[in-house]
């Protein structure tokens, strides 16, 4: 490897890094906050937390790395631009493909692990994810008493402190009610003056210890329901323990074969036999479905029966008289009508949403293949546009990088949904973002090659200038100058 190329992937790999961290970092922040009320509350130790943050970031790597070549490409050909570094270069006798080389080969090997990390490693971290995130969202809240707040999620008990001391752990107004019972509403009350809370020993049950309190109990089994006059039980104690049972607090771990089959847990090759089978049972579905509904049209309807047919008398008598016919066939033929109506639109349902779950397969697909391309088509973008533009940092190369993604993140997000709704085909579907970005990159590659002034003011005003005088008279004697 030359020097030059050496100096190039150096002044390349800084801003790559940071610019990918960063965005990394957005889109995390952006999930989190929308599953923060979920994960907030439910005493979740700290190795799950971070698990679950782990491998839902994994999946935002595909997706940011376009926007990192991008950003870190615009930084890097601005900055050498802006120190003077790229005019001894083109004075050497080194064209612009010359001095992007090492980069293009450096972004190309970034493609392919994009496409290996989508297609071998993010399937594997969201299979990790999913079920995590379906065990932690099913978690019940840990016990957490505030004073005055009911704090329910425990094995059949409802309590509610008046007062409580952090320090001794001291429990004041203590107001508990016993759900254990099917049906039993609130007719089993217990309230003490204080009270203290722990845990067993196994940390399997909480041990609240009551002093100086009563029990009701309404007794509703003992009593007819219509005589109005339920008997109550009262009692006094002076100190009670009550063990609830804490095993439902914890988070219990599923089965991880159950969440193998969905389509973002495939590889590519997966994916495709995936298809393969669902578009067969469409089919076959589609097969079975069409010769149903014409057995039930009687013109369409396969003839089973070798023998002569004969006329069926209707339900209730013989045969009538032709004119009297039509009478009694048309309940039985609006029936059949309706019914086949039916089921038309029972078909048409049915077929509507297995297509939309093939699609979501072939989404899936074409997307690991599109995202790993967006990273040469955005440094096509990035570096020719950092070379005409000639400014580092964060400023206008972030401005000019956001334009660009939210463009591809808005064509691409449309499209998908058109494919995923049926009204497109996954190709090109798919691919229409990548495919509107590619000439504009083409473009700015010819223009910072062929060193046109893309963003230079006055050569557009000499244009328009030249524009404008092709429209103007020419006169034949031009008048003398007084």
């Amino acid at each position: 490897m030359k020097r030059l190329h050496r100096m190039i992937i150096g002044a390349y790999w800084g801003p790559l890094f940071v610019t990918f961290l960063i965005v990394l970092f957005l889109f995390s922040m952006q999930w989190l906050w929308k599953w923060l009320e979920d994960l907030i509350g439910k005493g979740l130790p700290w190795d799950v937390l971070a698990k679950l943050i782990a491998f839902a970031t994994s999946a935002f790597v595909p997706a940011v790395l376009p926007l990192a070549v991008l950003l870190s490409s615009i930084m890097t050909m601005g900055g050498l631009g802006e120190r003077s570094e790229l005019t001894p270069m083109r004075s050497a006798g080194l064209g612009l493909f010359k001095i992007l080389a090492p980069l293009l080969v450096f972004v190309l090997g970034l493609a392919c692990f994009s496409f290996y990390f989508s297609n071998n490693v993010l399937p594997l971290a969201n299979l990790k994810f999913q079920s995590l995130l379906w065990d932690v969202t099913r978690t019940k809240p840990a016990l957490n008493l505030r004073p005055g707040v009911f704090q329910g999620g425990l094995d059949g008990f409802s309590i509610r402190v008046g007062s409580k001391n952090d320090q001794s752990g001291e429990l004041r107004d203590v107001l508990i009610y016993d759900h254990r019972k099917p049906f039993q509403a609130n007719k089993t009350v217990i309230r003490a003056e204080k009270g203290t809370m722990g845990r067993s020993p196994d940390n399997r049950f909480l041990v609240l210890v009551l002093e100086n309190g009563r029990i009701y109990d309404e007794q509703s089994g003992t009593a007819p329901r219509s005589s109005g006059n339920l008997p109550l039980l009262q009692g006094r104690f002076q100190r009670e323990e009550i063990h609830i049972d804490l095993s439902g607090l914890g988070m219990k771990r599923t089965d991880e074969d159950l969440f193998k089959d969905h389509y973002k847990m495939l590889t590519l090759g997966q994916l495709d036999y995936a298809q393969d089978s669902l578009q067969r049972r469409l089919r076959e579905r589609a097969s079975e479905q069409d010769g149903n509904i014409r057995n039930t049209l009687f013109p369409f309807r396969r003839n089973t029966d070798p023998g002569p047919r004969t006329r069926r008398a209707p339900p209730g008598g013989a045969l009538r008289t032709a004119p009297a016919e039509p009478a009694v066939w048309y309940p039985v033929a609006m029936d059949k009508a309706r019914a086949a109506i039916n089921e038309l639109e029972h078909m048409a349902l049915e077929r509507a949403e297995r297509g939309e779950q093939i699609a979501k397969f072939q989404v899936e697909w074409h997307r690991k293949l599109m995202l790993a391309f967006a990273c040469v088509v955005f440094f096509f973008i990035g570096a020719p546009l950092g070379a005409i533009v000639r400014k580092g940092g964060m400023g206008l190369p972030a401005v000019i990088s956001i334009l660009f993604f939210l463009v591809f993140h808005i064509i691409s997000y449309s499209t998908e949904q058109m494919v995923k709704a049926g009204t497109l085909p996954p190709w090109p579907g798919m691919w229409i973002s990548t495919m509107v970005l590619l000439p504009i990159g083409m473009f700015i590659t010819w223009k910072a090659a062929t060193d046109s002034p893309l963003f230079d003011r006055d050569a557009y005003d000499r244009a328009w200038s030249r524009f404008r005088s092709t429209f103007k008279p020419r006169h034949a004697h031009p008048p003398a100058v007084q």
